[in-house]
């Protein structure tokens, strides 16, 4: 029999504290985005202050970071993040969902303002300090990965937890936007108002700018750090976890438009949670292919997100690139990388998050995530097999028409959806758990993706400062493989979540329902009667 509080939740209107969960949980998100996607225009910036060695020939100089660096530079941020999803989603369960929600926050911020306050002004030394920096940085964005999706999902209603969830992630795109937008600004700041000229394409004040615009990223960090304290724990969290009923029916009073009476329980006898422990045989049995699923979709969608997001600037290149023009400082070339980028997430990424938070309580979790899949997939084959001998030599608008859709499909799928799914499948003292280590593995991807699309656009060395043709023919064909295998992978193995009361996870019985229910999903069959039979089983 469930709980009332915990009823309550599932059948709950939308409020006012569902919206501002989904702000104050999204704020994790879009500082996430901030962080990790202001780094090329960085790099732009850094390029130019510390690798200008050719003084007296300004105008021929290409200003470039070494692969070695700009890729261990990303690594180094994706690094944090695959261990702050593991120890902070472990954490989240053991401890508490609010506990360790505020620290993850405090965790970014302080990185932030750390990456700015990079501790000198020698090239190995700042290198050093930033590596350290965003290294520290990653572990907090990991850690507010698991946090945002469990306590988004445990506090909505189970109409519509999709769309709750895909908003709080939807705030990435307000992030990559907003970071483009304030580069933008700070370097047309800065170059009005530096010594600028043709002899002095980098004037000092380029070592200020990066570090400010680094720094600006602790703000919303820092806002959003009150709000998240004055939170209470999830009820499921309180209840499941803690067995503490009646806590769970307080706290929930304050925040649901219900009264004690309505939710508090007639003989609050507390919950028996699952009985099996984490990775033992039972759990999986009943969990295995789940996270299976989650992880290797995740590993997959990242593996392209982040390589094609980060490494915009040299798909791009007769945009962003300098080349020979002498009349473009390291402010303008920043400035131009910035563009591209909100360009992009205007147009494309953020109408992925939105088409997304409209259709994922309608046609479901994974319709959307095998549609993601396969459009992407088709989208890069189309660039990747004609690359060498047509894109290469025009870049053009019909291009970026095609890499745009990329970054919908991407986001009105995958991207979205890997993120919500987990939050969904798992036991309550598992859940945060799962979610960090789905996650993790995405970053793993992360990390692949764009260290390997890196190597493969090394330019060809001509004048044009052009990306390897067959590097980034072979890179962009790989890609669009792995959208395909996502699909597969999605079909075969990711269950629909869609509908589902979180409590239907909590059964400690035999899988041969789950199975059950699966098969009934799968082949069309499931209806809302033989969802209730077999929850009820």
């Amino acid at each position: 029999m469930a709980l009332k509080v915990l009823s309550a939740l599932d059948t709950a209107k939308t409020q006012y504290y569902h919206f501002k969960a989904i702000i104050i949980a999204g704020m994790g998100l879009f500082s996430d985005a901030y962080d990790l996607f202001c780094i090329p225009p960085i790099m732009k910036l850094i390029a130019w202050t510390y690798y200008d060695d050719d003084k007296d020939n300004n105008s021929e100089k290409e200003y470039k970071i070494p692969n070695v660096v700009e890729s261990s530079m990303i690594a180094l941020a994706f690094l944090g993040t695959v261990i702050g999803q593991l120890v902070f989603g472990r954490f989240g369960d053991r401890i508490g969902r609010r506990r360790v929600y505020g620290l993850a926050l405090m965790l970014m911020a302080l990185s932030s303002l750390g990456c700015g306050f990079s501790i000198c002004t020698k090239k190995n030394c700042v290198l050093g300090s930033l590596g350290f920096f965003r290294f520290l940085l990653g572990i907090g964005i990991g850690g507010d990965y698991p946090l945002s999706a469990t306590i988004m999902s445990e506090f909505a209603n189970k109409r519509t937890r999709g769309a709750f969830i895909a908003a709080v992630f939807s705030m990435q795109g307000f992030g990559i936007l907003a970071s483009s937008t304030v580069t933008m600004v700070v370097c047309k700041i800065f170059e009005s108002t530096s010594n600028v000229s043709d002899k002095n394409r980098t004037p000092p004040e380029a070592d200020i700018a990066w570090r400010l615009i680094l720094m600006l990223g602790s703000i919303p960090a820092a806002l959003t750090y009150y709000w998240r304290m004055m939170m209470p724990e999830t009820a499921r969290y309180t209840a499941l976890v803690e067995q503490n009923v009646m806590q769970a029916a307080k706290d929930m009073e304050k925040v649901l438009d219900v009264s004690m009476s309505q939710i508090a329980e007639d003989h609050p006898l507390p919950p028996s949670p699952p009985s099996y422990p984490l990775f033992s045989k039972q759990f999986l049995r009943r969990h295995g292919r789940d996270l299976f699923s989650c992880a290797i979709t995740w590993f997959l969608v990242d593996v392209v997100f982040y390589s094609s997001n980060l490494f915009q600037s040299r798909i791009y290149h007769q945009y962003t690139e300098h080349g020979n023009d002498s009349s473009v400082n390291a402010f303008e070339e920043a400035f131009r990388v910035a563009r591209f980028q909100a360009i992009l997430a205007i147009c494309s990424t953020i109408p992925g998050y939105f088409v997304t938070v409209y259709f994922i309580d309608r046609i479901g979790r994974v319709c959307i995530q095998i549609i993601g899949f396969f459009f992407m997939g088709i989208v890069y084959l189309a660039i990747g097999i004609p690359y060498k001998d047509h894109w290469s030599k025009k870049t053009n608008l019909g291009f970026m028409f095609l890499y745009g859709l990329t970054f919908f499909f991407a986001n009105f799928g995958p991207n979205t959806t890997t993120f919500i799914v987990p939050a969904e499948l798992f036991p309550a003292r598992f859940r945060s758990t799962c979610h960090g280590i789905s996650g993790a593995f995405g970053k793993v991807g992360a990390i692949i993706g764009t260290v390997g699309l890196l190597w493969a656009s090394q330019h060809d060395g001509d004048k044009h400062n052009k990306p390897d043709a067959d590097g980034m023919t072979i890179a962009l064909m790989i890609l669009g493989g792995v959208c395909f295998l996502g699909m597969a992978v999605t079909f075969f193995f990711t269950p629909e979540t869609m509908g589902r009361s979180l409590e239907e996870n909590e059964n400690d019985d035999d899988s041969g329902d789950l199975c059950l229910l699966r098969c009934l999903t799968k082949s069309g069959l499931r209806t809302n009667s033989s969802r209730n039979e077999v929850a009820a089983s």
